[in-house]
């Protein structure tokens, strides 16, 4: 379990994190949402001790990261996969790790294994395309078979196998009652993946909930119709007291899932219909509908303008292992 009270960093008079408090449960996966800029990269560093808060606590299994004897034994991550020594082979990489923490040797082995890394654990990772070096983070992050998994980004660089089985991965890891964290923009994805949100913007806390809510809450379910005699639906539609509005195509919206009652009515009526169909709310829908006012940085037509990275992004990020590995 991760526990944040009041959690808070300042970077001069930029308010990075701003009194963050929620838990991390386990037994489900945990997805971590939020704009660019929203300071989840901040939060995961002081999640680890990477970073010093400004205020506020955290706690992974009630005590402080930096008071873990062997943490790799009890919670693993992944934050920047390419924090990596460019001398040093896959498996020394790993044994490095293995050796700061504690750990048996045959984990080095069994961790390689599970990602698919076996075949090029004596080769040095900067030859690695992006996909493997994110395999080999994770197999850091799952050295030490730890209770807590944190991740960032998981997916960036793997192929739709890779994708398939990081996120058959966290399940697994979730139903056997590990605590999952992961942090991700990939919306459809996440929606596969997670089984509760916890949603910030511009460094505060806009949702805590299970995924089926946050969806719920705040997105749009409403019937599209089309049909070659609008004039006659709309009157049904009013005469029977559902409201709708009048698409840019043609077609009808009509708000919430009134598709039998629709159904029904135009079939009375022998009112023709070309197209009935429940638009369902989708995680993305709810997510940017959430989160609007508190986007920083927003694409123009023409050339994108460059954004300023959170500090923490810029200053680099690394594995928290003793012996200073990155993962």
């Amino acid at each position: 379990m991760i526990e944040l009270l009041g959690l808070t960093k300042h970077y001069g008079e930029k308010k990075a994190v701003e009194d963050l408090t929620f838990t991390v449960r386990p037994g489900k996966v945990t997805g971590f949402l939020g704009p660019n800029g929203a300071g989840k990269s901040t939060t995961m560093r002081m999640m680890l001790g990477l970073d010093k808060p400004t205020a506020g606590d955290v706690r992974i299994d009630g005590m402080h990261y930096r008071d873990l004897k062997e943490p790799l034994s009890y919670i693993g991550a992944l934050l920047e996969a390419k924090s990596l020594h460019p001398g040093r082979t896959a498996y020394h990489h790993l044994l490095c790790l293995a050796q700061s923490n504690g750990l048996p040797e045959r984990r080095i082995d069994e961790a390689l294994e599970m990602v698919g890394l076996s075949a090029v654990a004596r080769k040095r990772p900067r030859s690695f395309s992006l996909g493997m070096g994110q395999r080999l983070g994770i197999a850091a992050a799952m050295l030490g078979d730890p209770r807590i998994l944190m991740f960032d980004e998981p997916v960036n660089g793997l192929d739709p196998e890779g994708i398939r089985w990081i996120r058959n991965l966290m399940k697994h890891l979730a139903d056997e009652g590990r605590t999952v964290f992961v942090s991700s923009h990939l919306m459809s994805e996440m929606a596969l993946t997670a089984d509760h949100l916890v949603v910030i913007g511009r460094g505060r806390l806009m949702a805590d909930t299970e995924m089926s809510d946050f969806i719920s809450s705040n997105s749009r379910t409403y019937v599209r119709i089309r049909t070659p005699e609008p004039e006659r639906m709309r009157d049904l539609l009013t005469s029977n007291g559902l409201t709708y509005v009048a698409a840019e195509d043609g077609s009808l919206e009509v708000e919430g899932d009134e598709t039998a009652r629709i159904g029904d009515l135009a079939a009375q009526w022998r009112l023709p219909l070309h197209e009935l169909s429940p638009q369902r709310a989708s995680l993305e829908d709810a997510f940017m509908r959430l989160t609007a006012e508190t986007v920083e940085y927003h694409a123009h037509s023409g050339d994108q303008p460059e954004t300023e990275q959170e500090p923490a992004e810029r200053w680099g990020r690394g594995f928290p292992g003793r012996g200073g590995e990155g993962s």
